[in-house]
């Protein structure tokens, strides 16, 4: 029991280090910014680990990982995108994809904890996508509501939408590449399928 306990910590841990990894990748690697439009999209990791926490660790250590990523972020320590930290992220208009990165993982973990226990591509895609699509709706509405409500800057929910366009391309192809890593990975680390057994 102990032995376990002691696992599931570490992999939470893992998590929020690569968080705030994803977080950041374009400050160590420049390159990595792509240019769309005649605007850099920098290609953030985020989406891509906390889909990867919930289906890999499950809904509760999953969320758990997440939470305790953006609680290290509120207390100061640089694990927010741009290397920044404080709660002031969350009067910013992203902050909302900080708080759902919580749901990503707890919705994502729960639908590939059925009792079934179908580890199929099918399965893993299917929840990693569902999973980047609640990073988006709550994103996106944060964004829109923060915009009008209290950084007074004018922006209709048609707009903020089609700001994200380019990240959500690149975050469903990374949902797809989370589920294959899943079926390739599952059957080989007994640990990771008692880790999903228990939700």
């Amino acid at each position: 029991m102990n032995q376990m306990r002691t696992i599931d910590l570490t992999y939470g841990a893992v998590f929020v280090v690569l968080m705030a990894i994803g977080a950041n990748i374009t400050v160590w690697f420049p390159m990595l910014t792509i240019p769309i439009g005649g605007a850099d999209v920098p290609l953030s990791l985020q989406t891509f680990f906390a889909v990867l926490a919930g289906l890999m660790l499950g809904r509760k250590l999953g969320s758990f990982s997440m939470l305790a990523y953006m609680l290290v972020g509120i207390a100061g320590v640089p694990v927010f995108a741009g290397l920044s930290a404080g709660p002031r992220m969350f009067i910013s208009p992203t902050g909302g994809f900080i708080i759902s990165f919580i749901f990503v993982a707890l919705v994502t973990g729960w639908i590939v904890n059925h009792p079934k226990q179908n580890y199929s591509f099918v399965r893993y895609c299917s929840a990693a996508l569902l999973g980047t699509a609640i990073n988006y709706i709550i994103g996106v509405t944060y964004m829109y509501a923060a915009s009008n409500m209290w950084l007074d800057v004018p922006l209709s929910y048609t707009l903020a939408w089609s700001g994200m366009i380019p990240f959500l391309i690149k975050d469903i192809a990374f949902a797809g590449l989370a589920a294959l890593f899943m079926v390739r990975v599952i059957k080989r680390i007994p640990v990771l399928s008692r880790a999903n057994l228990g939700g």
